[in-house]
């Protein structure tokens, strides 16, 4: 029985080792799937860059995009659309789930892949060149967009896909359904999900760096690539939203930090949100004319503390702040814009905490002195001695030597300070108000 087991052991070895019997066909290999989804930043071209290494070191048969982008950053999609020409494994570009979009810079990649799909309610297009910043003259505007056709050419003619509706969708921004981009031969065919679209390229042949390939996708395994928690972060400090809130929040430690020197944890928190703010500014089409009001924005701010306006510094700090979030980055097309529900409680807090600050700090600096010799002036004692004109008072549990300065004082009366000069105090009778107050603004 020993023998038998140990005969089947090696029989079963060597079947492993020759490859699958006649009518047991091997199992397909595994397709990787990587979710875009939002603005096309410097992040998403690590992530393309990784997924398609990834996906080469695990052998997978092809790697599935699936995009749902409004555009972005014309440099990043130039990378991502490398990586893809690159690519030795197929690179399918979905353009999914139910209702998304492959707009500007999104046609570009979808047009680059070995296979581009839609899934249903979905449309493409829109790709005429923004200038982010409002840097660009009208020559330069047309020279941008003639590069921009001109690759959109020959990415469409590398791929076998419709070159003229390519050119307009840069030149006209002409946009297409899934079932009208499938007609005009600008993507290959509609998918209702990723086990249909597997099933629907399945036996394709397409053309990678390698050669030709044929996917065998029918039933394969889907290996989704998870994005790292660093990859998730940098995402997260790039989005135009959180990184105009991290500038703000560093502003404000920054300055709270320098207005009150060793409370410590503002100013780190301030340093650190600045940092991450400058990071997020590199990967973001950043107009300096927006930063520089939003700056002008604070500094009048500090200025209505110091000078009487009658609030005009105030409302042109937060005028100056509002328009300059406005044109920090303002690109609706390629989805880098801030949302008006971030600037305007962003701004008003910021304005609020700003004039709270700066005024509770002035009002201390002009408050009458509660320690010391100076704070005992203006204050009640009681006379323990006759006053003729010297005596003693006691003050707030303390015996001082005391000087009438209005004349007699009786033991017990209550009397009130009006200098203090070494250890005498001068003291009037607290019943003569006015004198009281002639004495104490003398």
């Amino acid at each position: 029985m020993r023998r038998g087991l140990l005969c089947g052991l090696v029989l079963l070895g060597f079947a492993v080792a020759l490859g699958p019997l006649p009518g047991f066909p091997a199992p397909p290999a595994p397709v990787s799937l990587l979710e875009l989804d939002g603005a096309i930043t410097p992040v998403t071209v690590r992530l393309v860059a990784t997924a398609v290494e990834r996906a080469q070191a695990e052998r997978a048969q092809a790697l599935i995009l699936q995009l749902d982008t409004p555009g972005g950053l014309e440099r990043s999609m130039r990378s991502i659309v490398q990586s893809i020409l690159k690519s030795e494994v197929p690179v399918i570009v979905y353009v999914g789930p139910t209702g998304a979009r492959a707009a500007s810079a999104g046609v570009f990649i979808t047009m680059a892949g070995h296979v581009a799909a839609m899934a249903p309610a979905t449309n493409i297009g829109a790709a005429h060149p923004v200038a982010v910043g409002g840097g660009s003259d009208k020559e330069m505007m047309k020279k941008v967009e003639n590069d921009a056709a001109a690759f959109a050419r020959t990415i469409a003619t590398e791929r076998g896909r419709n070159v003229e509706w390519a050119e307009k969708a840069v030149r006209s921004s002409v946009s297409a359904t899934e079932r009208e981009a499938v007609k005009l031969r600008v993507v290959d065919l509609v998918a209702e999900n990723i086990p249909d679209l597997l099933a629907k390229v399945h036996g394709r042949t397409v053309k990678t760096t390698r050669g030709p390939v044929t996917l065998q996708t029918r039933e394969a395994p889907v290996k989704r690539i998870e994005v790292r928690f660093r990859d998730r972060f940098l995402a997260l400090i790039t989005d135009p939203n959180v990184a105009y809130i991290l500038m703000m929040v560093g502003m404000l430690g920054l300055f709270f930090e320098l207005s009150n020197p060793g409370v410590i944890l503002p100013g780190v928190l301030g340093g650190i949100s600045l940092i991450l703010a400058f990071f997020a500014f590199q990967s973001l089409p950043i107009n300096w004319a927006g930063l520089l009001l939003i700056l002008f924005g604070v500094a009048l701010l500090i200025a209505e503390i110091k000078i009487v306006s009658h609030g005009v510094l105030s409302i042109g700090g937060v005028v100056a702040m509002i328009l300059g979030s406005l044109m920090l980055y303002d690109a609706p097309e390629t989805g880098m814009r801030i949302s008006w529900y971030v600037i305007v409680p962003t701004v008003g807090s910021t304005a609020g905490l700003f004039i709270f600050a700066l005024s509770y700090g002035v009002r201390a600096l002009y408050r009458r002195p509660s320690t010391g010799a100076a704070g005992m002036v203006g204050e009640a004692a009681v006379a323990r001695t006759a006053l003729d004109p010297e005596g003693q008072v006691l003050v707030q549990g303390e015996l001082w030597r005391a000087v009438a300065r209005d004349g007699p004082v009786a033991v017990g009366e209550t009397v009130r300070i009006t200098a203090v000069e070494g250890l005498t105090l001068d003291v009037v009778r607290a019943g003569n108000p006015r004198q009281d107050r002639e004495e104490t603004h003398a």
